[in-house]
């Protein structure tokens, strides 16, 4: 993803402050202790989570039309078959900016698939091909481990399907959808292509516009980097116009949870993501939660983005903690 509008990119082309952190650091509880927390559902398992990540990163940069990406998918669509759900491939030939011919698959798992109400949780599962943000340019052609720009993200919601096969008590449905071609948009050196926007979400855009199943889900939640260090989690520019009340369903919940200070009530960039033809295109109201670094050098996305440093070094269990007990907490106040 990059930023749309609102967020301002400073490229240090000196060495990368892998200390950037948010206005708070979380590295040292990982809940916070207030006498409101309210926490319903299972406890979000965070070891499993980051097993999750790293099993991906095993694989290598998942990156478009690559053996590593194509197994990792096969990885992916068996897991979620053994926490239960009802998987289904949405394959698509689609363009890249320059015209290179990306073999993409949504990965959509459904669970309780006969469940009429639903929620659609999300995050994309290929690799940015270029570590164009890295400071060494002689980096910017070389592929992103994608630790934390997709491989957390599913992780987390492989976690929380995990921990409702085992719960056995959620009433309604989610959706899953692992949304490729994402990472597949314009690289920083290239100035030919005038339409960059439409370069980036390309699993998504397909998605919305080829819609694949009979229900849509009320709502949607995008998860994207949501394993970084120093994270935090402001109020998306583009969701809050989306979706507002959904905005504050999430970040509610979050402080219900006990991880309110992974989640301020300020408002950060407005993204160009996976979210936006979601809204768009499908009609489902669907919200961003993605890391914004305001005092970052090197980005508001943190140090390591779009970097060769993107890598399990720099995945914080706290912060994959915080977002899977806070989407678990939002899933479990929905019950009919």
């Amino acid at each position: 993803m990059k930023l749309f509008v609102g967020c301002l990119l400073a490229v240090s082309l000196t060495t990368i402050a892998y200390g950037c952190k948010g206005k708070a650091s979380n590295t040292d509880n990982a809940a916070d202790t207030v006498a409101t927390v309210k926490p319903v559902g299972p406890t979000f398992n965070v070891d499993s989570a980051y097993a999750f990540t790293a099993a991906q990163c095993d694989f290598g940069p998942r990156v478009m039309n690559s053996t590593a990406h194509d197994k990792c998918g096969k990885w992916i669509i068996d897991k979620f078959k053994q926490y239960g759900c009802e998987v289904q491939e949405q394959k698509a030939d689609l363009k890249g900016y320059d015209g290179t011919l990306l073999k993409s698959m949504n990965i959509i798992a459904r669970f309780n698939p006969k469940a009429e109400k639903r929620i659609l949780i999300c995050a994309h599962w290929d690799s940015r091909p270029w570590a164009d943000n890295d400071p060494d340019s002689t980096n910017h052609k070389k592929p992103v481990m994608a630790a934390n720009d997709g491989a957390s993200g599913v992780a987390v919601m492989l976690e929380i399907a995990r921990q409702l096969q085992a719960d056995k008590k959620l009433n309604i449905g989610v959706d899953f959808v692992c949304f490729d071609a994402e990472d597949w948009g314009v690289p920083r050196w290239e100035t030919r292509y005038p339409n960059a926007d439409d370069s980036w979400a390309l699993g998504a855009q397909y998605y919305a516009k080829n819609f694949p199943t009979p229900v849509k889900p009320e709502f949607g939640i995008l998860l994207d980097m949501v394993g970084g260090e120093g994270a935090q989690f402001y109020r998306e520019g583009m969701s809050v116009q989306f979706a507002p009340d959904i905005v504050n369903r999430v970040w509610e919940a979050a402080k219900d949870a006990g991880y309110g200070s992974y989640f301020p009530d300020e408002i950060g960039g407005m993204i160009t993501d996976d979210h936006v033809p979601v809204n768009q295109f499908a009609a489902i109201p669907t919200i961003d939660i993605i890391p914004y670094y305001p005092d970052c050098q090197q980005s508001t996305f943190g140090p390591t983005w779009h970097t060769i440093h993107d890598t399990m070094e720099h995945i914080d269990k706290n912060t994959l903690q915080a977002v899977g007990q806070t989407v678990i907490q939002v899933l479990y106040t929905q019950q009919k």
